[in-house]
């Protein structure tokens, strides 16, 4: 497959009068400092608002997060992440296992690792990489609800592989199984393959197909597989009749960044790393106990645990 250094743009620059005021007493220094936070790769979100004691910490600890990238706030389970993955990154690719870990505990099931794929990825209607399942466990009225998103399981034993009759699927060194969009003829083989329905087909459809217009949100680019990828009505380029799926954000994370469905779980229950780093956050929830993978019965081997 071709590989593209085009992926994820970086903002551009912000001009610091942008964040100067004529008005007098105001801190310009501390309005750099948040600038500086804001747009810093894998930064720390949102930036609350805190007043005295706590402010002043907060700022020191930023500061210094951002003076030596490789540390990362105390408690903070995404910029640990984040830092283990540039980490991996600096190994062969063949020596690093991408794999996802998540929480049945954490999951609320609010579904903003659905919306956010669904966003990263521009998928059309029909296209789900990460679907949340629910199930309703227990006897009235002792009921409640177990949420499981689905995102592809990554097997190292993929069914969809010898599936494909033109080699346009495989799995990647770092133990992600990829498509390519170039080699694929839209047969669906691997669809019917997939134990886990982590597959689907892209038939062209677009939201806006009814109405007088197709908006321009539908018709943006998308980087899977640091490749440019233009979707347009009538076309039948790719990605459009291809099978598409959940690659973890390659792009993402080629880049340096969590994937998508990651930094937006509000549950914090979406663990990513490097397996192979045995002081990595994913790797010690694995050896955790709690670990159970899906259909394991089935031999494919799968990327994914879940937490239980």
């Amino acid at each position: 497959m071709e590989k593209s250094t085009l992926v994820c743009r970086k903002p551009d620059s912000v001009n610091d009068d942008d964040f100067e005021s004529e008005s007098a007493g105001v801190d310009v220094k501390r309005r750099k400092f948040l600038k500086n936070s804001l747009i810093a790769a894998g930064g720390f979100g949102a930036i609350t608002s805190l007043t005295g004691e706590k402010a002043i910490a907060g700022e020191q600890q930023a500061a210094a997060v951002l003076k030596n990238p490789e540390s990362f706030a105390e408690g903070s389970h995404l910029e640990r992440m984040r830092v283990e993955l540039i980490a991996a990154l600096k190994k062969p690719v063949d020596q690093r296992k991408w794999v996802m870990v998540i929480d049945h505990q954490k999951c609320v099931g609010c579904n903003s690792c659905t919306v956010s794929c669904n966003s990263e990825n521009n998928l059309p209607p029909g296209v789900v990489y990460r679907p949340v399942t629910k199930i309703e466990v227990g006897d009235y009225p002792d009921v409640a609800w177990v949420f499981t998103p689905r995102p592809c399981m990554q097997c190292d034993n993929p069914p969809c592989v010898p599936g494909c009759p033109v080699k346009a699927t495989w799995k990647g060194e770092d133990g992600v199984v990829v498509i390519d969009y170039d080699i694929c003829i839209g047969c669906r083989n691997c669809i019917a393959a997939c134990p886990y329905n982590a597959r689907t087909a892209d038939f062209g459809d677009f939201f806006g197909a009814q109405t007088p217009e197709i908006m321009d949100y539908e018709t943006r680019p998308n980087f899977e597989y640091s490749k440019e990828w233009i979707r347009k009505q009538g076309s039948h380029k790719s990605p459009i009749g291809n099978a598409r799926k959940c690659s973890f954000c390659l792009h993402r994370v080629r880049e340096g960044m969590l994937p998508a469905c990651v930094t937006t779980c509000l549950g914090g229950a979406t663990s990513f790393g490097d397996y192979n780093d045995k002081s990595s956050l994913v790797h010690e929830l694995v050896g955790s106990g709690r670990a159970k993978r899906l259909k394991e019965d089935l031999g494919t081997a799968p990327s994914v645990y879940y937490l239980i």
